[in-house]
């Protein structure tokens, strides 16, 4: 098989990849990303997971989601549940997996790799039944951060695993870089709105 005919499909753990870019001191370009797997062989699906705020007017993650949904990824998105502790703290839980290992296990059969960018060590069953099906699955995250961002039975049981840090030249966005959609760039640069009305 060519690389041009393999046939591959990326998912993008949408908080465990903003949090290791945080952490390695770059923000994702999500066009060139989409670009640079379209380059390895023949991206059938790019999914990108993420849990929302329901009852919060505006989100910072909404341009986002929707610049992706309009430019080629497949968004996939939950209500995020609000939940007291033991100790009696208010936590919020949206926790994406079993979506994203139930979309893996039914691609499966279509695709010759899975691109999975997180270093949950949750996905470890995944992947392995995922290569059950003779699928290569090549893991993104990092071990560049102290602590490293993945786990370690991921890593192990990855085909392939990719430091974030290799890739960041390819799709890291520059911070000059004016080409971003500017739905986003207004958002991330808004200066805040002054809350009185007009003077005068």
């Amino acid at each position: 098989m060519t690389i041009t005919n393999r046939r591959i499909a990326v998912f993008i753990d949408g908080a465990n990849l903003y949090a290791t870019g945080k952490t390695l001191g770059f923000d994702i370009d999500y066009k060139r990303l989409l670009s640079e797997f379209q380059s390895r062989g023949n991206l059938i699906r790019a999914f990108y997971y993420t849990a929302v705020i329901e009852d919060q007017e505006y989100t910072s993650i909404r341009p986002l989601i929707d610049w992706l949904d309009y430019n080629g990824y497949s968004v996939v998105t939950k209500a995020t549940k609000e939940f007291v502790d033991a100790s009696g703290r208010r936590k919020v839980k949206g926790n994406m997996d079993i979506e994203l290992a139930v979309d893996a296990m039914e691609l499966a059969d279509r695709i010759d790799e899975m691109v999975l960018f997180s270093g949950d060590g949750d996905f470890r069953s995944l992947v392995e039944a995922v290569q059950r099906r003779g699928v290569r699955v090549t893991v993104v995250s990092t071990i560049s951060s102290q602590p490293p961002m993945i786990a370690d039975e991921l890593r192990r049981q990855a085909d392939t695993f990719t430091d974030l840090v290799e890739l960041q030249s390819k799709i890291g966005r520059d911070p000059a870089d004016r080409s971003i959609p500017r739905e986003i760039r207004e958002t991330r640069f808004r200066a805040p709105r002054p809350i009185a009305g007009p003077v005068g």
